[in-house]
Protein backbone atom coordinates (compact mmCIF):
# COMPACT_ATOMS: atom_id res chain seq x y z
CA UNK A 1 0.00 0.00 0.00
CA UNK A 2 0.91 3.54 -0.60
CA UNK A 3 1.07 5.52 2.39
CA UNK A 4 1.66 9.14 2.34
CA UNK A 5 4.05 10.22 5.12
CA UNK A 6 3.54 13.91 6.55
CA UNK A 7 6.17 15.15 8.79
CA UNK A 8 5.77 13.88 12.42
CA UNK A 9 7.51 12.59 15.27
CA UNK A 10 7.46 8.48 15.52
CA UNK A 11 6.50 7.56 19.03
CA UNK A 12 7.61 3.81 19.39
CA UNK A 13 8.08 2.03 22.47
CA UNK A 14 9.75 -1.32 22.81
CA UNK A 15 8.09 -3.51 24.67
CA UNK A 16 8.21 -7.44 24.89
CA UNK A 17 5.61 -8.48 27.22
CA UNK A 18 2.74 -9.98 25.82
CA UNK A 19 -0.63 -8.20 27.26
CA UNK A 20 -2.83 -11.33 28.14
CA UNK A 21 -1.60 -13.98 25.52
CA UNK A 22 -3.05 -17.16 25.65
CA UNK A 23 -6.01 -18.53 26.90
CA UNK A 24 -6.15 -17.31 30.27
CA UNK A 25 -7.91 -14.41 32.59
CA UNK A 26 -7.03 -11.25 30.86
CA UNK A 27 -4.00 -9.01 32.59
CA UNK A 28 -5.14 -7.87 36.24
CA UNK A 29 -6.98 -4.67 36.67
CA UNK A 30 -6.52 -1.81 34.61
CA UNK A 31 -4.09 1.33 36.21
CA UNK A 32 -7.33 2.93 37.75
CA UNK A 33 -9.20 -0.61 39.15
CA UNK A 34 -11.01 -1.04 35.71
CA UNK A 35 -11.95 -4.57 34.42
CA UNK A 36 -12.67 -5.23 31.17
CA UNK A 37 -16.19 -6.89 31.08
CA UNK A 38 -15.06 -8.52 27.54
CA UNK A 39 -14.20 -12.09 27.54
CA UNK A 40 -10.91 -12.82 27.88
CA UNK A 41 -9.10 -13.05 24.26
CA UNK A 42 -6.69 -15.59 22.86
CA UNK A 43 -3.76 -14.18 21.43
CA UNK A 44 -1.86 -17.58 20.64
CA UNK A 45 -5.38 -18.52 18.76
CA UNK A 46 -5.34 -15.44 17.25
CA UNK A 47 -1.61 -15.75 16.30
CA UNK A 48 -2.41 -19.53 14.22
CA UNK A 49 -4.98 -17.34 12.38
CA UNK A 50 -2.69 -15.33 11.51
CA UNK A 51 0.09 -17.70 10.70
CA UNK A 52 -2.92 -19.86 8.34
CA UNK A 53 -2.99 -16.78 6.58
CA UNK A 54 0.70 -16.83 5.59
CA UNK A 55 -0.06 -20.66 4.94
CA UNK A 56 -1.87 -19.66 1.79
CA UNK A 57 1.25 -17.48 0.41
CA UNK A 58 0.63 -14.30 -0.82
CA UNK A 59 -3.23 -12.85 -1.18
CA UNK A 60 -2.95 -11.22 -4.56
CA UNK A 61 -5.89 -10.52 -6.11
CA UNK A 62 -6.24 -13.04 -8.93
CA UNK A 63 -4.06 -15.55 -7.45
CA UNK A 64 -4.66 -18.83 -5.53
CA UNK A 65 -3.40 -17.66 -2.66
CA UNK A 66 -6.11 -14.57 -2.60
CA UNK A 67 -9.13 -17.28 -3.56
CA UNK A 68 -8.20 -19.57 -0.66
CA UNK A 69 -7.79 -16.69 1.58
CA UNK A 70 -11.65 -15.72 0.88
CA UNK A 71 -13.14 -19.27 1.00
CA UNK A 72 -11.30 -19.65 4.04
CA UNK A 73 -12.70 -16.44 6.01
CA UNK A 74 -16.47 -17.00 4.54
CA UNK A 75 -17.03 -20.49 5.72
CA UNK A 76 -15.13 -19.33 9.38
CA UNK A 77 -17.09 -16.24 9.63
CA UNK A 78 -20.73 -17.86 8.74
CA UNK A 79 -20.32 -20.46 11.49
CA UNK A 80 -19.95 -17.14 13.92
CA UNK A 81 -21.78 -14.11 12.48
CA UNK A 82 -25.39 -13.44 12.04
CA UNK A 83 -25.22 -11.92 8.65
CA UNK A 84 -22.11 -12.61 6.63
CA UNK A 85 -22.06 -10.39 3.36
CA UNK A 86 -20.10 -10.42 0.34
CA UNK A 87 -19.51 -7.41 -1.91
CA UNK A 88 -18.04 -8.57 -4.94
CA UNK A 89 -16.74 -5.68 -7.41
CA UNK A 90 -14.56 -5.43 -10.45
CA UNK A 91 -12.11 -2.69 -11.16
CA UNK A 92 -9.33 -1.76 -13.46
CA UNK A 93 -6.02 -0.54 -11.96
CA UNK A 94 -3.77 1.83 -13.09
CA UNK A 95 -1.79 -0.39 -14.74
CA UNK A 96 -4.59 -2.04 -17.07
CA UNK A 97 -4.92 -5.18 -14.51
CA UNK A 98 -8.74 -6.18 -14.36
CA UNK A 99 -8.92 -6.82 -10.78
CA UNK A 100 -11.82 -8.90 -9.17
CA UNK A 101 -12.27 -7.98 -5.46
CA UNK A 102 -14.33 -9.27 -2.29
CA UNK A 103 -15.33 -7.27 0.58
CA UNK A 104 -17.12 -9.62 3.68
CA UNK A 105 -18.98 -8.10 5.85
CA UNK A 106 -19.79 -9.84 9.01
CA UNK A 107 -22.50 -8.80 11.45
CA UNK A 108 -23.20 -9.39 14.99
CA UNK A 109 -26.55 -8.55 16.52
CA UNK A 110 -27.48 -6.10 13.32
CA UNK A 111 -30.89 -5.58 14.43
CA UNK A 112 -29.49 -3.67 17.42
CA UNK A 113 -29.43 0.24 17.00
CA UNK A 114 -26.08 1.21 17.95
CA UNK A 115 -23.27 -0.76 16.44
CA UNK A 116 -19.68 -0.37 15.69
CA UNK A 117 -17.61 -1.48 12.95
CA UNK A 118 -14.00 -2.96 13.34
CA UNK A 119 -12.03 -3.72 9.96
CA UNK A 120 -8.72 -4.32 8.43
CA UNK A 121 -7.77 -5.46 4.87
CA UNK A 122 -7.30 -9.24 3.78
CA UNK A 123 -5.17 -8.88 0.80
CA UNK A 124 -1.29 -8.74 0.15
CA UNK A 125 0.75 -6.01 -2.04
CA UNK A 126 2.09 -7.73 -5.14
CA UNK A 127 6.00 -6.05 -4.87
CA UNK A 128 8.23 -5.68 -2.33
CA UNK A 129 8.87 -2.76 -3.37
CA UNK A 130 10.76 -1.26 -0.24
CA UNK A 131 13.51 -4.14 -0.91
CA UNK A 132 16.63 -2.85 -2.85
CA UNK A 133 17.39 -5.41 -5.13
CA UNK A 134 15.27 -5.32 -8.30
CA UNK A 135 14.59 -9.33 -8.29
CA UNK A 136 13.19 -8.90 -4.84
CA UNK A 137 10.99 -5.83 -5.47
CA UNK A 138 9.33 -7.68 -8.05
CA UNK A 139 8.23 -10.40 -6.29
CA UNK A 140 4.91 -10.35 -3.91
CA UNK A 141 5.02 -10.27 0.01
CA UNK A 142 3.86 -12.71 2.31
CA UNK A 143 2.16 -9.99 4.55
CA UNK A 144 1.93 -11.57 7.91
CA UNK A 145 1.83 -8.01 9.51
CA UNK A 146 0.49 -6.23 6.48
CA UNK A 147 -2.72 -7.70 6.63
CA UNK A 148 -2.89 -10.83 8.28
CA UNK A 149 -2.20 -9.41 11.65
CA UNK A 150 -5.73 -7.23 11.75
CA UNK A 151 -7.74 -9.86 9.86
CA UNK A 152 -6.51 -12.73 12.88
CA UNK A 153 -7.72 -10.54 15.56
CA UNK A 154 -11.12 -9.89 13.65
CA UNK A 155 -11.56 -13.06 13.07
CA UNK A 156 -10.89 -14.11 16.91
CA UNK A 157 -12.98 -11.45 18.16
CA UNK A 158 -15.89 -13.13 15.54
CA UNK A 159 -15.29 -16.52 18.00
CA UNK A 160 -15.35 -14.18 20.72
CA UNK A 161 -18.79 -12.61 19.42
CA UNK A 162 -20.43 -15.89 18.68
CA UNK A 163 -19.80 -17.48 22.31
CA UNK A 164 -20.39 -14.06 24.60
CA UNK A 165 -23.14 -12.21 22.85
CA UNK A 166 -22.06 -8.47 22.73
CA UNK A 167 -24.91 -5.73 24.25
CA UNK A 168 -24.78 -3.76 20.75
CA UNK A 169 -23.96 -4.58 17.14
CA UNK A 170 -21.12 -5.47 15.97
CA UNK A 171 -19.95 -5.50 12.24
CA UNK A 172 -16.37 -6.68 11.25
CA UNK A 173 -15.55 -5.76 7.60
CA UNK A 174 -12.70 -7.27 5.87
CA UNK A 175 -11.78 -4.94 2.76
CA UNK A 176 -10.19 -6.08 -0.51
CA UNK A 177 -7.91 -4.38 -2.89
CA UNK A 178 -6.00 -2.09 0.17
CA UNK A 179 -2.25 -2.40 -1.55
CA UNK A 180 -2.71 -3.35 -5.05
CA UNK A 181 0.54 -1.58 -6.67
CA UNK A 182 -0.29 2.01 -7.96
CA UNK A 183 -3.64 2.25 -6.17
CA UNK A 184 -5.10 1.17 -2.51
CA UNK A 185 -8.32 1.29 -0.56
CA UNK A 186 -9.91 0.44 -3.11
CA UNK A 187 -12.29 -1.81 -0.86
CA UNK A 188 -13.05 0.70 1.06
CA UNK A 189 -13.98 3.38 -0.93
CA UNK A 190 -16.52 0.43 -2.67
CA UNK A 191 -18.21 -0.04 0.53
CA UNK A 192 -18.18 3.53 1.46
CA UNK A 193 -19.88 4.69 -1.24
CA UNK A 194 -22.64 1.90 -1.53
CA UNK A 195 -23.40 1.63 2.21
CA UNK A 196 -22.44 4.80 4.04
CA UNK A 197 -25.71 6.69 2.58
CA UNK A 198 -27.51 4.30 4.36
CA UNK A 199 -25.11 3.27 7.06
CA UNK A 200 -24.39 4.50 10.49
CA UNK A 201 -22.37 3.02 13.29
CA UNK A 202 -21.34 5.09 16.03
CA UNK A 203 -17.48 4.79 14.84
CA UNK A 204 -14.98 2.60 13.32
CA UNK A 205 -11.79 1.48 14.23
CA UNK A 206 -9.27 0.09 11.77
CA UNK A 207 -6.37 -2.58 12.34
CA UNK A 208 -3.30 -2.25 10.26
CA UNK A 209 -0.15 -3.75 10.87
CA UNK A 210 -0.66 -4.65 14.78
CA UNK A 211 0.99 -7.65 14.77
CA UNK A 212 4.52 -6.19 15.34
CA UNK A 213 7.38 -7.64 18.24
CA UNK A 214 7.58 -4.79 19.25
CA UNK A 215 3.66 -2.98 19.15
CA UNK A 216 3.12 0.70 19.45
CA UNK A 217 0.37 2.70 18.71
CA UNK A 218 0.86 6.09 18.24
CA UNK A 219 -2.62 8.68 17.35
CA UNK A 220 -2.76 8.95 13.67
CA UNK A 221 -2.79 12.43 12.87
CA UNK A 222 -5.83 11.56 10.23
CA UNK A 223 -7.59 9.62 13.00
CA UNK A 224 -7.35 12.89 15.30
CA UNK A 225 -8.07 15.50 12.46
CA UNK A 226 -11.36 13.28 11.70
CA UNK A 227 -12.63 11.50 14.63
CA UNK A 228 -10.90 13.20 17.54
CA UNK A 229 -13.74 12.08 19.83
CA UNK A 230 -12.82 8.26 18.65
CA UNK A 231 -9.59 9.01 19.10
CA UNK A 232 -9.92 9.67 22.78
CA UNK A 233 -12.60 6.66 23.33
CA UNK A 234 -10.10 4.48 21.89
CA UNK A 235 -6.74 6.10 23.93
CA UNK A 236 -9.06 6.46 27.29
CA UNK A 237 -9.86 2.92 27.07
CA UNK A 238 -6.47 1.78 26.95
CA UNK A 239 -5.12 3.70 29.98
CA UNK A 240 -8.21 2.16 31.92
CA UNK A 241 -6.85 -1.12 30.76
CA UNK A 242 -3.12 -0.84 32.48
CA UNK A 243 -2.39 -0.31 28.44
CA UNK A 244 -1.41 3.11 27.96
CA UNK A 245 2.46 2.13 27.22
CA UNK A 246 1.16 0.69 23.51
CA UNK A 247 -1.01 3.45 23.12
CA UNK A 248 1.13 6.54 23.76
CA UNK A 249 -1.12 9.45 23.02
CA UNK A 250 2.10 11.65 20.86
CA UNK A 251 1.69 11.83 17.60
CA UNK A 252 2.79 9.29 15.10
CA UNK A 253 2.73 9.23 11.00
CA UNK A 254 0.01 10.49 8.90
CA UNK A 255 -1.25 7.79 7.03
CA UNK A 256 -3.34 7.41 4.39
CA UNK A 257 -4.94 4.11 4.55
CA UNK A 258 -8.41 2.80 4.72
CA UNK A 259 -9.99 5.05 7.17
CA UNK A 260 -10.15 7.92 5.02
CA UNK A 261 -13.09 6.77 2.27
CA UNK A 262 -15.28 6.19 5.60
CA UNK A 263 -14.34 9.10 7.16
CA UNK A 264 -14.89 11.48 4.40
CA UNK A 265 -17.90 9.62 3.70
CA UNK A 266 -19.10 10.50 7.75
CA UNK A 267 -17.93 7.31 9.24
CA UNK A 268 -15.67 8.58 11.95
CA UNK A 269 -12.89 5.82 12.11
CA UNK A 270 -9.45 6.01 13.63
CA UNK A 271 -6.75 3.88 12.23
CA UNK A 272 -4.78 1.42 14.80
CA UNK A 273 -1.26 0.93 12.85
CA UNK A 274 2.19 0.65 14.31
CA UNK A 275 4.25 2.27 11.41
CA UNK A 276 7.26 1.23 13.09
CA UNK A 277 8.17 -2.79 11.78
CA UNK A 278 11.68 -3.21 12.12
CA UNK A 279 14.29 -5.21 14.38
CA UNK A 280 14.19 -2.22 16.81
CA UNK A 281 11.42 -1.04 17.16
CA UNK A 282 11.57 2.63 15.61
CA UNK A 283 12.40 1.76 11.62
CA UNK A 284 9.70 0.09 9.60
CA UNK A 285 12.57 -1.66 7.35
CA UNK A 286 10.21 -4.54 7.10
CA UNK A 287 7.52 -2.78 5.54
CA UNK A 288 6.50 -3.91 1.79
CA UNK A 289 10.03 -6.24 1.90
CA UNK A 290 9.94 -9.93 2.04
CA UNK A 291 10.56 -9.64 5.48
CA UNK A 292 7.01 -9.17 6.68
CA UNK A 293 6.92 -12.76 7.85
CA UNK A 294 5.72 -14.17 10.64
CA UNK A 295 9.36 -14.67 12.34
CA UNK A 296 9.06 -10.96 12.79
CA UNK A 297 5.18 -11.15 13.91
CA UNK A 298 4.39 -12.31 17.75
CA UNK A 299 0.51 -11.81 19.41
CA UNK A 300 1.54 -9.25 21.48
CA UNK A 301 0.16 -6.67 19.32
CA UNK A 302 -2.56 -8.58 18.82
CA UNK A 303 -3.47 -9.06 22.26
CA UNK A 304 -2.95 -5.32 23.29
CA UNK A 305 -5.21 -3.89 20.42
CA UNK A 306 -8.23 -6.74 20.95
CA UNK A 307 -7.98 -6.14 24.48
CA UNK A 308 -8.91 -2.76 23.56
CA UNK A 309 -11.24 -2.79 21.16
CA UNK A 310 -13.14 -5.98 23.55
CA UNK A 311 -13.75 -3.52 26.10
CA UNK A 312 -15.15 -1.04 24.43
CA UNK A 313 -17.90 -3.51 22.84
CA UNK A 314 -18.67 -5.05 25.80
CA UNK A 315 -18.98 -1.76 27.83
CA UNK A 316 -21.30 -1.02 25.08
CA UNK A 317 -19.28 0.91 23.06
Amino acid sequence: MRRTLAVAALAAVAVVACPACGKGKDAAQGAQGFESPAPPFNADAAFALLKQQVAFGPRVPGTPGHQLQLDWMVKYLRQRADTVILQSFTTVAPNGDTLHLTNVFARFKPANADHVLLLAHWDTRPTADNETNLALKRQPILGANDGASGVAVLMQLADDLKRHSPPLGVDLLFVDGEDYTGDMYLGSEEFAAKFAPTYHPLYGVLLDMVGDQNPSYPVEPSSQQYAPEVVQRVYDMAEKLGLGQYFPRSPGIEIQDDHIPLNKAGIHTVDLIDFAYGPDGVSNEYWHTLQDTVAHCSPAGLAAVARVVGALIYTGG
